[in-house]
């Protein structure tokens, strides 16, 4: 029996001509029968050549993903052949991304390890009526205690799909404390946010501590703290660490009280609080933490994300002591890195400061990004002198 084929319309000028795993709606020449939502289908260019095999959804504005460029079929033996071949690329670890969507060839899937359970979040269609066999392969690949399923995440309704948490067993995971680099921290891996945790700052919470010692801290958009944490631990003198959300900030006290850190939290509106009169005067910080939430959630919001961007780095490069340090961060895939360097230049330029990179922060190795997919490239930043 044939297998269902979009077509790229005449003059479509679409990316999968050159890599990208993606095809959108408007790039067809018609759409496919409901019944073909969820499944496997083929792609094939303007003349009738396969450009590859993909999940299908004519109910997103992704009507089409890739799997591969050959003809497969998504049944067992591909998924659990996708699930070795990314385990096996990762680094050993208790602590870990297993699986990081298009980039391991399996669009819409991310999986987490932490410690004895597996935290799955599933994203799309096809995968979502699978979400029982990925579940069995992972366990049956790893061995975990639990696999819990994270599909809370809003991006679900884009794809026609309702939003729930539960787990392979169908138990309550309850939270719990769990040791990572050193810190004891209290995981709810089925109300925290993203999987639980943030596990792709890991590198970056380490390599800010260490400018920390002796010196003034500024958290801001501190989540659970643990940028906070490892500075205290580091001897800084001083560590504030401010967010707009009460169950982050409480989380935060408490990380912070069972490692023995001194450290204070705040519940507040970061920018509000960074224009309080009482918060101006003088370069007060020797060190200030920018890690906040994708402003740019689209790319029609990016032009109001941008000037969000240039505010708050500007505001924490004017309380900035001389010689100080600011680590900042932008975990949206709409923002390239050119674009948030020339935020940061003109941030720099208002607040008349001279700044130096210090360090360029990335997603770490077990976030691949997928050359010919810039979407899958999301987390950068710098580490800057701030003169």
């Amino acid at each position: 029996m044939p297998v269902p084929s979009y077509k790229l319309k005449a003059n479509a000028n679409s990316r999968i001509l050159t890599g990208h795993p993606w095809v959108f709606a408007n790039e067809v020449e018609a759409p496919l029968p409901p019944e073909c939502d969820g499944e496997v289908v083929e792609c094939r260019d303007r003349m009738g050549r396969l450009l590859g095999t993909g999940i299908c959804n004519g109910r997103s504005q992704i009507v089409w993903r890739r799997l591969g460029r050959d003809r497969v079929v998504l049944d067992e033996a591909f998924i659990g052949g996708a699930l070795e071949r990314a385990v096996a690329r990762r680094a050993p670890g208790a602590f870990r991304r297993l699986v990081w969507s298009e980039s391991d060839d399996l669009p819409g899937v991310v999986a987490d390890q932490y410690g004895d359970t597996v935290v799955v979040q599933i994203q799309t269609l096809a995968m979502e009526r699978r979400s029982a066999l990925i579940g069995d392969l992972l366990h049956g690949l790893l061995g975990p205690s639990e696999v819990v399923f994270r599909n809370d995440a809003p991006i679900r309704k884009l794809e026609g799909l309702p939003q729930e948490t539960h787990t392979r067993s169908g138990a309550r995971w309850e939270p719990r404390w769990a040791s990572i680099d050193g810190f004891d921290v209290w995981l709810d891996l089925m109300g925290g946010q993203k999987t639980g945790f943030y596990l792709d700052q890991r590198a970056q919470h380490q390599a800010v501590a260490k400018y920390c010692q002796g010196k003034r801290v500024l958290d801001a958009f501190c989540n659970q703290g643990s940028f906070a944490i490892h500075a205290g631990r580091a001897g800084a003198a001083q560590v504030l660490g401010l967010d707009s959300a009460e169950d982050a900030v409480a989380a935060a006290v408490r990380n912070a009280g069972r490692n023995r850190v001194s450290a204070a939290f705040e519940v507040a509106n970061v920018f509000d609080w960074l224009n309080l009169p009482s918060n101006k005067p003088g370069p007060n910080w020797d060190v200030v933490i920018l890690d906040p939430p994708p402003f740019a959630k689209s790319r029609s919001a990016l032009e109001g994300a941008l000037r969000g961007y240039k505010e708050i780095n500007l505001r924490a490069m004017q309380r900035l002591a001389p010689g100080g340090v600011l680590a900042t961060y932008s975990c949206s895939h709409h923002m390239q890195d050119a674009e948030l360097r020339s935020v940061l230049s003109s941030a720099a330029a208002d607040a008349r400061r001279r700044v130096k990179v210090l360090e360029f922060c990335h997603q770490p190795p077990d976030h691949p990004v997928l050359i010919s997919m810039p979407e899958s490239e999301y987390l950068r930043g710098y580490i800057l002198r701030v003169e």
